[in-house]
């Protein structure tokens, strides 16, 4: 599936047939491009006790993430459209307890609420001094506000950030976000454990907007142009006292598409 081009390999996994143990190598295989199915990440839908289902994710390079929004929007149409899941839905994460609401062929999930939010950060990128700030919307996001994101050494800034003592020992993902208009945002952004950048983050596209907020470049809901032209829309309320960044009711929207269905050959994992 692809979420506006974030792309996850998902599998019903409720009853359970991968070995635990190897479930890291399994994604490493499995997510290689050209070699294998590729994918940025991959789901595995479980059952839960107090959910409609629960998930187990990982990035391409076989660790676990907390949480991804493109990944939660794709579960979450894939569990509505398999009948494990109502329309309207529950899931467990790592993150916590998210709601999602599956409209056609986009989906609307209620994100948990940010925290660990930093403004104006002074970091030292390989000897250049830049304005960063950072927040945790279910994984930990670093935003730099540029000029032109298209010219953005994405890559080299992005590993450098993504590694940084600062951030360590979980690292961070990182992201470029230029201001595009009253409620409008255009974002690229590096993903830690894909180690790359990616064709859109959900997580991140949210992060970008409710710094953005924040700081009074845009107004919500806010458009998101992502790295590969497509667009969410993020939804949240910011506080009446800018001394408490309490940001409420964040909820990310966009579409979420089934690419193809099959199964995997020996191939796949060699």
């Amino acid at each position: 599936m692809s979420g506006t081009g974030n792309d996850f390999i998902i599998i019903d996994h409720r009853q359970p047939f991968l070995v635990e143990a190897d479930l890291p190598n399994f994604v490493r295989a499995v997510c290689r491009r050209k070699f294998s199915a590729g994918a940025d990440g991959l789901i595995l839908i479980e059952d839960s006790a107090s959910a409609d289902f629960s998930w187990k994710f990982f990035n391409g390079d076989g660790s676990v993430a907390e949480m991804c929004g493109n990944g939660a929007r794709c579960a979450a149409r894939y569990a509505h459209a398999k009948n494990i899941a109502p329309a309207d839905m529950r899931f467990r994460t790592l993150a916590g307890e998210i709601e999602a609401k599956v409209i056609g062929e986009a989906v609307k999930i209620r994100m948990t609420p940010p925290t660990d939010i930093l403004l104006e950060h002074v970091l030292d990128i390989g000897g250049i001094e830049k304005i960063i700030h950072s927040i945790n919307t279910g994984v930990p996001h670093v935003i730099l506000f540029m000029d032109d994101v298209s010219t953005a050494p994405v890559f080299e800034w992005g590993s450098v950030i993504r590694h940084h003592e600062f951030f360590q020992p979980a690292g961070t993902n990182v992201n470029f976000v230029q201001h595009t208009g009253e409620s409008s945002l255009h974002v690229r952004t590096y993903e830690r454990g894909v180690e790359a950048e990616t064709m859109a983050c959900g997580t991140g596209a949210v992060a970008s907007a409710i710094i953005g907020g924040i700081l009074g470049y845009v107004k919500p809901p806010v458009k998101v142009r992502t790295s590969g032209n497509e667009q969410l829309i993020i939804h949240f309320e910011l506080p009446e006292s800018k001394d408490h960044y309490r940001v409420a009711e964040v909820f990310l929207e966009g579409p979420a598409e089934f690419i193809y269905e099959g199964q995997l050959a020996p191939g796949a994992l060699k």
